[in-house]
């Protein structure tokens, strides 16, 4: 992990980055793209790097799983995808920047003022996430949701498509992946039974926004890796982008 003289270092490098010009443009908020495999490390990881930066951390995986925990508290049938769109586009929500326990700085959705905090995280709320993520419309709606995030500064997104998707255009790109039988001893440690190559087979093959390495990713297999040696890999590529980009 980077030391905290390296990473106040690093802060001043990307904001004077920003600042140099690019064609007369105006100073846009820095995003950092981390995408990946399930149980890739991506959520520790865009968390070390968060703090490290002291950038807003979001978690676009947590959003799709309020929609489906909204889902089903209002009984919209999750095997629908006209009701699902419907609903996604009728439903109140806002985003809030809070400050966590843990000294971090996240961007929550809230649905009618509330986030579901725990209740995202049961394991009928993630059979139905894995459904409604899969639409279309529910993803054109979340991708606009999450560029709203940058009135918030300078972010950590994670999640399997901001770097393809979500936030293309941005320098700082990177693909988190580890071995199946890895991913799979890191799930069940967590207290998670899930068939990963499934899901793996359903993320990069649905029709819209699949999961792919994005043009310019640097990959990280982490499969015998801490998460401080992977997010120090992710900070010293970030240094060297910013050194490679001033010439």
């Amino acid at each position: 992990m980077a030391s905290r003289q390296s990473a106040a270092e690093l802060i001043i490098l990307l904001r004077s980055a920003e600042t140099q010009p690019r064609k007369i443009k105006l100073k846009q908020p820095i995003v950092i793209a981390i995408d990946g495999t399930s149980a890739s490390g991506k959520s520790t990881n865009s968390k070390l790097v968060s703090k490290a930066l002291g950038f807003v951390y979001v978690d676009t995986g947590a959003m799709y799983r309020t929609l489906g925990w909204y889902c089903l508290q209002k009984h919209v049938d999750i095997h629908d995808d006209k009701a699902v769109a419907v609903a996604c586009r009728k439903w109140k929500t806002s985003l809030e920047c809070i400050e966590t326990k843990s000294h971090l700085r996240a961007v929550h959705l809230l649905v009618d003022g509330y986030y579901p905090d725990k209740e995202i995280r049961t394991a009928e709320v993630s059979a139905a996430t894995s459904l409604i993520a899969a639409i279309p419309k529910v993803r054109d709606w979340m991708k606009k949701k999450q560029r709203e995030c940058i009135q918030f500064g300078d972010l950590v997104m994670e999640g399997r498509d901001i770097g393809t998707n979500v936030f293309p255009e941005t320098d700082y790109k990177f693909y988190l992946d580890a071995h199946l039988d890895e991913r799979t001893k890191r799930r069940t440690a967590d207290g998670v039974n899930e068939n990963l190559a499934a899901r793996d087979q359903r993320d990069s093959q649905r029709a819209s926004a699949p999961l792919m390495i994005a043009l310019g990713a640097k990959v990280i297999n982490n499969s015998h890796m801490s998460s401080e040696q992977t997010s120090g890999l992710i900070l010293a590529e970030i240094q060297k982008r910013l050194a490679e980009g001033r010439g």
